[in-house]
C-alpha cells in the first residue's frame, strides 16, 4: 500500500504560493495531474522497501491519499489513487485501512512533493540502518556528476568534490515532514496512541522518542519537485506527467463570423491536456505542456505557453500567458518565470529524470555495444594483458625480492585512481619509493617540474635505487596488466589519475573519465616535457584520444610504446 498525506497549512491562502495545491487538487484536470504524480512517486519509493512487492500480492498496490476535509477535492479525480478526507488529524489506529499489507516498514509520503529517489540506494540504507524511524529527504547535489563545495572551519572553500555515483549520507532530523518516513510496522503498535500523522512533525518525533524509540534521518541521491510552489506545479507540467494521468477532453470551438474559418481555428503545439467544457475562441494558440481546466475559456487572440490554467478561470482576449498558473477564484496569475532560470534551480533540476525509468550517466561519451570502444577493446584488453601477464611471470617473483631486499615495506604500491565513470579503484605498481613517501609530496611540489595538478621531479630523493632502474624500464607498471583483467584499466587510454586531480579539471574531466584509463596512451608517447606546456598536453591528448578511439589508433599507440620501452631498457646499460 502507497500512502500519501497532504498536510494542512492553515497560514495558506489562495493568493500565496503554499495555497497552490489547495486549488490545485480542487480543480479537474490539475488534480489528476497531481494524484497521478504523488501516486507514482510513492510506488517509487515501495518498491525500494525490501518486502513492498512480496506483501502487496498479485494485484496492484493500491495508493491512499489523505486530503484535509476543508478542501474541495473530488473522491474519483485519478483512479489510481483513492482519496480518504480527514478533518483535524490521522491516527494509525484509526484511519488505515484495517487490510493494509505493510511489509516491514509503513512508508508515509509527504504529498507536498513529488519525488524520485536512487532505490538501489534507498534498499541498502534500509537494509543496514539501526533504526526505528527513519525520515528520508530526496537531495539533487548527491546525484552523480554533482559537485560539492568542501569549506574549511573558518567557511573558506578548501575545494570541490565531484560525485560519479549517486550517494546516500546521514542528515540531522528535518523541522518538518521529510519527503518520505519509514516506520518500523513491529513498533507501531507501541506508538498507536501518540502516533498523529496530521500533526506536526516534532510531536511525533518526540513520542517516538518517549518510547525509546531510534529515529534517524539520511539524504538520498534524488529530486524533488515542491507542488506547493509555482515553480513545482510548472515543473510538474513540463515533466510531461500527466500523458498517462488523465484522459484529454475536446475543447469546444466557439467559431468565428466569417466564412474563413479554417485559418482562424486554435491551433495547438506539444502536448495539452484539457479538461471537461473548455470554450476556445478563434485565433487562440495554446503550446504545451500546458493544462486547462474545466469549464475553462480562452478569448481570441490568447497566446498559452507552457502554463497552467485552472477550472472555471477566463484567460482574457489578446493575453499572453507563458510559464504562469491561473487559478480562481479570484483568477490571479501567479507570476511569470523563464523556462531556463526555472529549470536551473534545485526543486526543478529533476524534472528530466521524471521521464526516466533510472539514473543515467548523461555527462559521459557512449558507443554503441558492438563498436571497437563499446565492446571489442575489452576482449583485446583482456588478450593482451593475459599474454604480458604470462611473459612476465617468471621475472615476477625476481622483482619482488629485489623490491623487497633493498627498502622496507610492501612489494606493491596501490594508490587510488577514478576510473571509467569515475569509479575509484587502487592501481597496482611495484613500489619504487620508500614508504611515507606520500606524506612529504606536498613540501616537494614547490621544486615539482610540471605545471598543473601533477608532480614530477627527475632527482626525487625518495625513490629508491632499484625503483628508479624500475621506473627507467617502466617495469614497475606490469601490475597494471592485473588491473586490466579486472576491467578497471585498459592496455591503452587516458592517463590514470586521481580524484584530487580530476576535481581541478571540471571542463574535460568527463570525456576522459568516458573511457577506462590506461597503462600507455598518446600522451606518454608524445609528450614533449617542455616547461610550462605539460599540463596542456595531457589534456590534449587525453581528450584527443577518446574522440579519435579506434583500433588503428591503439595499434599505433602499443608499437610506439614498445619502441620507447626497448630503447629505454636499452640506454640503462
Amino acid at each position: 500500500m502507497n500512502l500519501i498525506i497532504i498536510h494542512n497549512n492553515p497560514d495558506a491562502s489562495a493568493a500565496k504560493a503554499g495555497g497552490l495545491l489547495r486549488m490545485a487538487v480542487s480543480s479537474r484536470p490539475v488534480a489528476g495531474v497531481v494524484f497521478g504524480a504523488l501516486s507514482r512517486s510513492s510506488a517509487w519509493i515501495n518498491a525500494g522497501e525490501p518486502s513492498a512487492s512480496a506483501s502487496s500480492g498479485a494485484g496492484r498496490t493500491e495508493t491512499v491519499c489523505f486530503v484535509p476535509e476543508s478542501w474541495d477535492v473530488q473522491p474519483r479525480a485519478v483512479e489510481s489513487v483513492r482519496i480518504v478526507s480527514y478533518a483535524e488529524r490521522i491516527s494509525i489506529r484509526d484511519d488505515l485501512p484495517a487490510n493494509a499489507k505493510l511489509g516491514n516498514w509503513l512508508v508515509i509520503s509527504n504529498g507536498r512533493f513529488v519525488t524520485q529517489i536512487n532505490n538501489d540506494l534507498l534498499d541498502n540504507v534500509l537494509a543496514g540502518i539501526d533504526a526505528n524511524l527513519l525520515a528520508v529527504n530526496a537531495e539533487s547535489q548527491l546525484l552523480a556528476t554533482s559537485e560539492k563545495v568542501r569549506p574549511t572551519v573558518h567557511g573558506k572553500v578548501a575545494g570541490f568534490r565531484r560525485l560519479y555515483d549517486d550517494s546516500a549520507e546521514l542528515a540531522p532530523m528535518p523541522p518538518d515532514w521529510p519527503h518520505h518516513l519509514f516506520i518500523k510496522t513491529d513498533i507501531i503498535e507501541r506508538i498507536l496512541d501518540n502516533a498523529i500523522l496530521s500533526g506536526s512533525f516534532s510531536a511525533l518525533l518526540a513520542a517516538s522518542r518517549s518510547n525509546g524509540l531510534n529515529c534517524r534521518a539520511v539524504k538520498i541521491a534524488g529530486s524533488a519537485l515542491d507542488i506547493e510552489t509555482k515553480d513545482g506545479l510548472l515543473g510538474l507540467c513540463r515533466a510531461g506527467v500527466f500523458t498517462a494521468s488523465c484522459e484529454s477532453q475536446t475543447p469546444i470551438f466557439n467559431g468565428a463570423d466569417n466564412k474563413d474559418t479554417t485559418q482562424r481555428k486554435p491551433r495547438f503545439v506539444g502536448n495539452v491536456l484539457f479538461g471537461e467544457n473548455v470554450r476556445l475562441d478563434p485565433d487562440v494558440i495554446i503550446a504545451g505542456p500546458s493544462i486547462i481546466g474545466d469549464r475553462a475559456k480562452i478569448e481570441r487572440g490568447a497566446v498559452i505557453s507552457s502554463s497552467i490554467i485552472g477550472s472555471d478561470v477566463r484567460v482574457p482576449k489578446d493575453s499572453f500567458v507563458r510559464d504562469s498558473i491561473m487559478m480562481g477564484p479570484p483568477h490571479r496569475m501567479q507570476g511569470r518565470a523563464d523556462f531556463d532560470s526555472c529549470a536551473s534551480r534545485p526543486m526543478c533540476r529533476g524534472i528530466a529524470e521524471f521521464k526516466k525509468p533510472e539514473f543515467t550517466r548523461g555527462v559521459f561519451r557512449n558507443w554503441r555495444r558492438f563498436s571497437y570502444a563499446g565492446g571489442f577493446k575489452r576482449i583485446v584488453d583482456v588478450v593482451f594483458a593475459t599474454v604480458v601477464l604470462v611473459l612476465f611471470a617468471p621475472v615476477m617473483p625476481f622483482i619482488a625480492l629485489a623490491v623487497k631486499l633493498t627498502s622496507p615495506g610492501p612489494v606493491f604500491y596501490k594508490d587510488q585512481r577514478q576510473g571509467r565513470y569515475g569509479k575509484s579503484f587502487d592501481c597496482l605498481k611495484f613500489r619504487t619509493m620508500r614508504t611515507g613517501s606520500d606524506r612529504i609530496q606536498d613540501k616537494l611540489r614547490v621544486a615539482s617540474q610540471v605545471d598543473g595538478p601533477q608532480f614530477k621531479l627527475d632527482n626525487d630523493p625518495r625513490i629508491t635505487a632499484v625503483g628508479r632502474f624500475l621506473r627507467n624500464t617502466y617495469i614497475d607498471e606490469i601490475p597494471q596488466f592485473f588491473n586490466v583483467l579486472f576491467g578497471q584499466m585498459s592496455v591503452v587510454g587516458p592517463r590514470p589519475s586521481p580524484e584530487s586531480e580530476n576535481t581541478l579539471c571540471p571542463s574535460w574531466r568527463d570525456a576522459r573519465l568516458s573511457v577506462r584509463p590506461g597503462i600507455t596512451g598518446l600522451l606518454q608517447i608524445y609528450r614533449t616535457r617542455k616547461p610550462g606546456q605539460d599540463f596542456q598536453e595531457w589534456i590534449h591528448y587525453d581528450t584527443r584520444y577518446v574522440r579519435d578511439i579506434s583500433f588503428g589508433t591503439d595499434l599505433r599507440i602499443c608499437a610506439l610504446t614498445m619502441k620507447k620501452l626497448v630503447g629505454s631498457f636499452i640506454s640503462q646499460f
